[in-house]
């Protein structure tokens, strides 16, 4: 459920809407639509039948107009000095005339003046970030290695707290060593599979810290699996042992039968000597037995572009699929945000997501891995106690998504909204329909929103406040970072070509689909993908801007303005065609849970016999049936078009979420709007905009076409 803004007609654009202090748009029914007709049949407008320029010849242009302007420069400086402000000034404004008049115009200096400070700050970054990734390729070190660096600077400084932990750098590389030397003894080696499943604690960080230092890959197992899913996810990792904590017993004895006969067992108890289950090893014993001090000699030593770590993906749209996450990557990932938002050593960061995401497992803890800091974590997120926390653990930064944050805004006000001291907030998914009354509310001074898929190398942030932006692409040097927005079909998301073949660039304020270039060899261009090869094909495409080049596509539509700022439409095949207009789902999302109290929604479209397209359908967490339907519909009038407005309300009980709060949209697509298979209360849209009951006889003549839409 993340964010989209902005109309995209189909003979003009228009920028994302500007927020008022309500969050809602200054239009009452802003168009939500992603309208890009035109292109379904692969032809172009008129001025898109060129072939796209090159990057080098768009680098050449710059370059020639700095050049050109320093030359102007130098001539109307010598001009008033030698011969004085007479001659000078109509220099001078002969100049400017010839600046205005020719390419790139007047219009390119706005930009460029208007984004340099933003560009240029994200230049120094990415500078720093690639003379430390190339200092440690070229040294050859690990993850561990960097942590042990930081051991021996500062063994006693708090590494990770939680409400019942607090583990220095001295304990959290001690007890990683025993890890290390418990499965050396056991005979793995580098290159094996040792899955971990484990609730958020320090011991969840030091076993697959432990286990990097003898070379052994860890697939981070998503706790809230259970059955097929979990299997499914050990199984595809081609796992050879599994690790998991006391209270996922239950979970790994239901599917012990199917797991295959060589996946060894290791279970970890909070106390010694504990009862294990069945054939598991009782882990706890048998590292407080183990050396603390020094890692196994036999062991080969892993490099600093091996696999690290599988990360999976949330699982929304099928079974998870296991993305790769090397030693360099891992380093790209924690060190690109340490960089663009100037974290600092000293600061401490606060962050109740989950350890085997990217967002909580490296953003966040690789701060403290890293860089030093100190990470404070929660075993499960409260939204009433998120502030709470940043204040007990004197949390100078904090980790969200945007799910998180309507929750926290849905929380009565607490005197810890302004008590913390947090200076930065930083995630992905923080919505422009809240995102002015968050940072209010909290008085919070700067936000951090990123964009970046796991296993993806198209990753942006934005660091300047722009409200609902969720990065940049320079328009002074865009091809400093090879990021790119093409054209493609929003159904498919497959690209649309010109008549040379190759993808095409979109123009500002044109949806379309996100890319990053691949270079291999490169952490930061480079794509490692999942576990299954078949998956990661998928998402390269070939010949992009030229012929035998590939890029990563994400499958997630946005769109660039102006200056460069890009904001995030939906993802492909998420659009619904309904009374001629292509309706982002994820808009339509954020305003009706705005509207119902920011309450989990999920928007989808279903079929009508009889009807063209596909008419929208909510799905909205209310257990407690706290929407007032004649608000609701009244209010929702006011921010969405009569296209877009859901025409089917379906009022959840219990909610089936991912780990990081999204609720699972396909099972609740195909069920639909049946009154006969569904328990749920639904209603339906009257042609007055009111919502009526979904009786049985209406879904009955809505079937027999005898109600009209």
């Amino acid at each position: 459920m993340t964010t989209s803004e902005n109309k995209v007609e189909e003979h003009g654009q228009q920028p994302p809407p500007q927020l008022n202090g309500n969050g809602n748009d200054n239009n009452k029914a802003t168009p939500v639509v992603i309208d890009i007709d035109v292109k379904r049949n692969g032809t172009a407008d008129n001025d898109n039948t060129n072939q796209i320029s090159t990057r080098s010849s768009v680098f050449l242009r710059v370059v020639a107009c700095v050049v050109g302007v320093g030359i102007l420069t130098a001539i109307v400086t010598l001009i008033w000095y030698y011969m004085g402000w007479t001659f000078g000034l109509p220099a001078l404004l002969v100049a400017l005339l010839v600046i205005l008049l020719t390419k790139p115009g007047w219009r390119w200096f706005y930009i460029a003046g208007a984004t340099a400070k933003r560009d240029f700050t994200a230049l120094f970054a990415y500078i720093k970030l690639l003379h430390l990734i190339k200092k440690y390729e070229k040294k050859n070190m690990t993850i561990a290695d960097i942590f042990h660096a930081n051991v021996s600077k500062n063994p006693d400084k708090l590494v990770i707290v939680s409400e019942t932990q607090s583990w220095t750098f001295r304990q959290l590389n001690e007890y990683s060593n025993r890890i290390a030397n418990v499965f050396h003894s056991h005979g793995y080696k580098k290159g094996d599979v040792v899955a971990l499943l484990m609730e958020n604690r320090a011991e969840f960080v030091g076993t697959w810290l432990g286990l990097s230092k003898i070379g052994v890959i860890t697939p981070l197992i998503n706790t809230n699996l259970r059955g097929p899913s979990l299997l499914h996810s050990i199984t595809v990792a081609k796992c050879s042992a599994l690790i998991y904590g006391e209270s996922f017993t239950e979970a790994v004895e239901f599917i012990l039968k199917d797991l295959p006969s060589n996946i060894a067992l290791y279970q970890y108890n909070n106390e010694l000597r504990a009862p294990v289950s069945g054939t598991a090893k009782d882990l706890a014993t048998l590292l407080d037995a183990a050396c603390k001090d020094k890692l196994p000699a036999s062991a080969e030593s892993p490099s600093h572009h091996d696999k690290l770590v599988y990360i999976y993906t949330s699982g929304t749209t099928g079974l998870p699929k296991a993305a790769v996450i090397s030693h360099s990557r891992y380093l790209f990932i924690a060190a690109g945000i340490h960089f663009t938002l100037r974290f600092q050593q000293k600061d401490v960061f606060y962050t109740p997501l989950p350890l085997y995401h990217t967002a909580g497992g490296i953003m966040s803890m690789g701060q403290g891995i890293l860089f030093g800091s100190t990470v404070a974590i929660r075993k499960k997120f409260s939204a009433s106690g998120y502030f709470a926390d940043c204040v007990k653990f004197n949390a100078t930064v904090a980790h969200y998504i945007g799910e998180m944050a309507r929750y926290i805004l849905a929380t009565p006000p607490s005197e810890n909204d302004r008590k913390h001291r947090v200076r930065l907030v930083f995630g992905n998914g923080l919505r422009p329909q809240i995102w002015p009354q968050f940072v209010e509310r909290f008085g919070i001074k700067q936000v951090g929103e990123f964009y970046g898929a796991t296993e993806g190398n198209a990753n942006i942030m934005n660091h300047d406040n722009t409200v609902g932006a969720i990065g940049f692409v320079s328009r002074i040097l865009p091809q400093v970072y090879p990021i790119s927005i093409i054209r493609a079909d929003p159904d498919t998301g497959e690209p649309i070509r010109g008549p040379d073949g190759l993808c095409q660039l979109c123009k500002p304020n044109e949806p379309g689909v996100f890319i990053g270039k691949i270079i291999k060899g490169n952490p930061s261009r480079e794509f490692l993908g999942y576990v299954d090869e078949k998956a990661s094909a998928k998402k390269v495409v070939c010949d992009v801007f030229k012929k035998g080049d590939m890029a990563f596509i994400s499958g997630d539509v946005l769109v660039a303005d102006e200056k460069g700022y890009l904001y995030f439409k939906d993802r492909t095949g998420d659009t619904f065609r309904w009374k001629g207009e292509n309706v982002s789902t994820s808009e339509v999302e954020a305003q009706v849970s705005n509207v119902a109290g920011y309450k989990d929604t999920v928007v989808y479209g279903v079929t009508i016999p009889n009807t063209e397209g596909r008419a929208g359908m909510a799905a909205i967490y209310d257990p407690e049936r706290q929407v007032d339907l004649d608000k609701f519909s009244e209010n929702l009038a006011k921010v969405l078009p009569a296209y877009a407005r859901p025409l089917f309300l379906r009022f959840l009980t219990k909610v089936d979420l991912t780990g990081t709060f999204k609720l699972r949209k396909v099972d609740l697509q195909k069920e639909g709007y049946d009154p006969n298979v569904i328990s749920d209360v639904m209603y339906y849209q009257t042609p007055k905009g009111k919502y009526e009951l979904l009786t049985k006889e209406i879904y009955a003549k809505i079937c027999n076409n005898e109600m009209r839409f």
